[in-house]
């Protein structure tokens, strides 16, 4: 595959807020949260989550016959609980980013895209040349872009997180906040698959660090991608995404592939801005899901290059970038490469970054 060099042309390139716990602005928040924003939903007391009854109710649910952990006995998985405690601080890091923050990509790419970053990222695409390009040609997914993954979630495995993995899941799972809507039914899920994970790798569940979401490794994946789509890359006999480069190199590769990555599709052309607003409106509604045909998009194609491409990599998004309050918005035409990119991170702001920061990583390695 071969990933599109094209640089977005026209207005200055706007690359929004993928992470709430990354949000970068071109001034400072207009509006804060409210005081209690990170307090949980429920009224009660956060924590203490052996003993409250809504924790032994999810307990049992989830030992039952059909339950995520049916071969488990409920109290076993009150004991896996009893350690853990609140931490608000990954409550408040769950939170939206405040009314009047306006999504801005240059300044969310310059987060990524800089000197020391690049610098890193080279040193670890010269250490593990030969795990990317095996990841390449088994899984057809190209080095630059799991190098782009792996550079803008842990600066190539140098920020990983230092939350107990235990303690963000069950604070997120219980203790959901009340500022954003309620996503603790996926944080309970993920617990669930964290327990089972921890009791896979003979590992004590308070042994393992990673985000205020509950992410681990270089990857920074959530403990069901983890027993989905982690590999041991380097047959060893083991799956260590936190300390081997070579596994999180493999397992990203196959995340990728399983969500469907097509080798030889671009990911993504500079377009313009269709002037008619009804239809903009109409194009841009199913966001970065790829429903499109060419004869749909050809017209907002910004390049000959473009425009040639879309009739053979269809299906494609009218994606609409912001470059804060006071810059016109920047467009591109997504395919279903860059969907599966999204497929990591919801968010075309994010997708544009990693590809970005990939293809300047293989410009700079190729210029060596």
């Amino acid at each position: 595959m071969t990933l599109s060099r094209r640089r977005l042309i026209g207005t200055s390139l706007a690359l929004g807020l993928a992470f709430t716990n990354l949000a970068a602005s071109s001034r400072p928040p207009r509006k804060e949260h409210p005081a209690d924003a990170a307090a949980p939903r429920h009224a009660g007391r956060p924590g203490e989550y052996a003993h409250r009854a809504d924790v032994r109710d999810w307990a049992a649910a989830q030992t039952r016959p059909g339950g995520a952990l049916e071969d488990w006995k409920t109290q076993t998985v009150l004991a896996a609980l009893a350690p853990a405690r609140y931490q608000r601080k990954a409550a408040q890091l769950i939170l939206p980013a405040p009314a009047g923050v306006a999504k801005n990509w240059v300044l969310y790419r310059d987060r990524f895209i800089e000197p020391r970053r690049l610098q890193a990222g080279l040193r670890f695409w010269k250490a593990h040349a030969a795990a990317l390009q095996r990841a390449q040609t088994q899984f057809g997914v190209p080095a630059s872009l799991v190098m782009g993954i792996l550079g803008v979630e842990t600066f190539f495995g140098q920020i990983q997180g230092n939350f107990r993995v235990l303690d963000a899941l069950a604070t997120l799972a219980f203790d959901f906040p009340r500022g954003r809507s309620d996503r603790s039914s996926y944080f309970s899920e993920e617990l669930a698959a964290f327990l089972q994970l921890a009791r896979a790798e003979s590992r004590a569940p308070t042994a393992f660090k990673g985000s205020f979401a509950g992410a681990m490794g270089l990857g920074q994946f959530m403990p069901s991608s983890w027993r989905r789509y982690a590999l041991d890359f380097d047959g060893d006999g083991h799956i260590d995404l936190a300390g081997n480069p070579t596994d999180a190199i493999g397992s990203i590769a196959n995340f990728l592939r399983e969500h469907g990555w097509t080798p030889g599709q671009p990911t993504h052309w500079a377009a313009n801005e269709p002037s008619d607003e009804g239809l903009r409106n109409r194009l841009l509604a199913p966001d970065i899901e790829p429903r499109w045909a060419a004869l749909d998009v050809t017209q907002f194609a910004a390049t000959e290059s473009a425009r040639a491409s879309l009739d053979t990599h269809g299906p494609w998004a009218l994606v609409r970038l912001e470059n804060g309050s006071d810059a016109p918005a920047s467009y591109v035409l997504g395919s279903r490469n860059f969907w599966v990119v999204t497929r990591y991170n919801r968010s075309a702001y994010y997708a544009l970054a990693v590809i970005e920061l990939g293809e300047e990583l293989a410009r700079l390695r190729e210029a060596q």
